[in-house]
C-alpha cells in the first residue's frame, strides 16, 4: 500500500507545529474560523509558518469565508494549499492560484461520489463527521462503511480519529491521507506531543505493513 500522509490540523503553537513536523507530520492546518476554539490569527499562523522548515505543507481551514476576508489572509500569509469546510460552491473555490480540497461531511444516505464530481478541481476531497450545526472538529468518527470504492479524487480521512484507531481506519478505507486535530490534544488548540508522534507512528506502521 502506497505512504498514507498524516496532517496534524489545528495549530496554534510554534511548539506544536514543531513537534509535528518533528514527528513527521506531512501537513499542518491553521483554522481561519473565528468561531472555532483552534482559531489563529494572521500574526500567529505568520510566525509559526515562518519557524517551519522547508518540505512541510501548509494548509488553511475556511468555513464559509468572504472573498475579501480570504483574500486579505491568503496575502499576508504564505499557505500552500486551502481547505474548504462550508457550504462552498466550486467557484467559491477556484481562483485563488492555489490548490484546494473541499471538505464533506458525511451522513447516512450522503453521495459521496456526486460530492467528488462536484468538485472536479480540488486536489482531493476530506471526509468528515456530520453533525448539525457543527461545520468540523467535532471528534467523533463516522460509519467508514458508507465511502465507497473507487471514487474519482484522493480522500482524505478526518473525524475523531486517534493514534488508537488510525491503523483500523487505513486497513478499512485505504485513504490518500488522515487528518487529526482533537484526538493528539491535551486541551482545545493545545496539542500532546507524544499523542503526535503515537498518531504518525500508527499510520506509518499501518501503511507498511499492508
Amino acid at each position: 500500500m502506497p505512504a498514507v500522509r498524516s496532517k496534524i490540523c489545528g495549530i496554534t503553537r510554534i511548539e506544536d507545529a514543531l513537534a509535528a513536523v518533528e514527528a513527521g507530520a506531512d501537513a499542518l492546518g491553521f483554522v481561519f474560523y473565528a468561531k472555532s476554539p483552534r482559531a489563529v490569527t494572521v500574526q500567529q499562523a505568520r510566525a509559526i509558518i515562518a519557524a517551519l522548515p522547508p518540505f512541510v505543507t501548509t494548509v488553511g481551514l475556511f468555513v464559509n469565508a468572504s472573498r475579501c476576508e480570504l483574500g486579505e489572509i491568503l496575502d499576508a500569509v504564505p499557505l500552500d494549499l486551502l481547505q474548504f469546510h462550508g457550504d462552498e460552491t466550486l467557484a467559491d473555490c477556484e481562483g485563488w492560484h492555489r490548490p484546494y480540497i473541499k471538505a464533506v461531511r458525511v451522513k447516512a444516505g450522503d453521495d459521496i461520489a456526486a460530492a467528488c464530481h462536484a468538485y472536479p478541481s480540488a486536489s482531493g476531497i476530506l471526509l468528515d463527521t456530520y453533525v448539525e450545526g457543527v461545520p468540523g472538529g467535532t471528534g467523533e468518527a463516522f460509519d467508514w462503511s458508507l465511502i465507497p470504492q473507487g471514487l474519482s479524487k484522493p480522500i482524505i480521512l478526518a473525524g475523531g480519529l486517534t493514534p488508537d484507531n488510525v491503523a483500523g481506519a487505513i486497513a478499512r478505507v485505504r485513504p490518500y491521507a488522515v487528518d487529526v486535530s482533537g484526538g493528539v490534544e491535551k486541551g482545545k488548540g493545545i496539542k500532546d506531543h507524544a499523542r503526535i508522534r503515537a498518531f504518525v507512528q500508527a499510520v506509518r506502521s499501518s501503511a507498511s505493513s499492508m
